[in-house]
């Protein structure tokens, strides 16, 4: 009887995306900046995507003068709302990461309506059309990775973060569509689901909630933010980078359509 092939270890089979290439949106700062110089270190072409020209620049001199990386990033102005430049954008992608997001806290009743849509827009539909124009080339050489960045919110709610929150519920089931149907294709589709990471973002929730809640920014982390988890500290953006690095790589290509949570034990109640 022949023998089963051994399976490499997994010190063996360090993560190599030398030749792919990767797009990463909200690639200026945070998750998306730490994402970006994290599949640039396995040897991506990474295109970071942004709005944010200046914050593009300084990120892409950072990665131009780290001597170790073995691939590039190039930054690339884009404004997400734009759609169809979205969609043309991820053209060639091997590896999708949907990181970008906006957030505003306040009750439904004094939520402006437009910035529900343009939350919607940015976090859910931009996705979409994102992964849209990434699959062919994907489904083409029978091999991709789309991982969206999503949150403890695409899971639970909280108050107060209504676009938020819906906009992360969808991405949650836009990315298990899409591994169902790139599943015969080779191409993987899962979220990463963090709580709160120390980030831009966090720091601009840390006075919303202040405001929406009443009481001082200093008790808004410990009796807010981290209220339910049992990790009593902000997550890193290269935790979260190295959680996208993960489903990336060759011990993951059996998970697809499901979400990886970072949040110190939060949805554990």
């Amino acid at each position: 009887m022949t023998a089963p092939r051994a399976l490499p270890a997994p010190h063996d089979t360090p993560l190599d995306l030398g030749g792919r290439t990767a797009l990463v949106t909200g690639a200026a700062g945070g998750i998306g900046r730490a994402c970006a110089l994290r599949l640039a270190a396995a040897g991506a072409k990474v295109r970071a995507v942004d709005r944010d020209a200046e914050g593009l620049e300084a990120r892409a001199a950072i990665a131009a003068a780290a001597a170790d990386l073995g691939g590039a990033v190039e930054p690339h102005v884009l404004d997400l709302t734009d759609l169809d430049a979205a969609e043309a954008a991820a053209a060639g992608t091997d590896v999708l990461v949907n990181n970008a997001g906006l957030q505003l806290v306040r009750p439904i009743e004094e939520f402006p309506p437009d910035v529900f849509h343009t939350v919607l827009t940015v976090m859910l539909e931009a996705p979409f059309r994102l992964i849209r124009g990434a699959l062919p080339h994907m489904y083409g050489q029978g091999w991709g990775r789309v991982v969206n960045i999503s949150s403890v919110h695409g899971l639970r709610a909280s108050a107060y973060k209504s676009a938020y929150v819906a906009a992360k519920h969808g991405l949650e089931g836009l990315s298990k569509t899409t591994a169902l149907e790139g599943a015969s294709h080779g191409v993987t589709s899962n979220c990463v689901n963090p709580g709160y990471v120390r980030t831009a973002l966090v720091e601009k929730q840390i006075a919303d909630q202040a405001r929406a809640h009443g009481i001082p920014e200093e008790r808004v982390v410990a009796e807010v933010l981290l209220q339910d988890s049992a990790v009593k500290r902000l997550i890193e953006p290269e935790d979260v980078a190295q959680a996208v690095a993960y489903l990336c790589g060759p011990a993951a290509s059996f998970v697809t359509g499901t979400s990886l949570i970072l949040d110190g034990g939060w949805t554990a109640h």
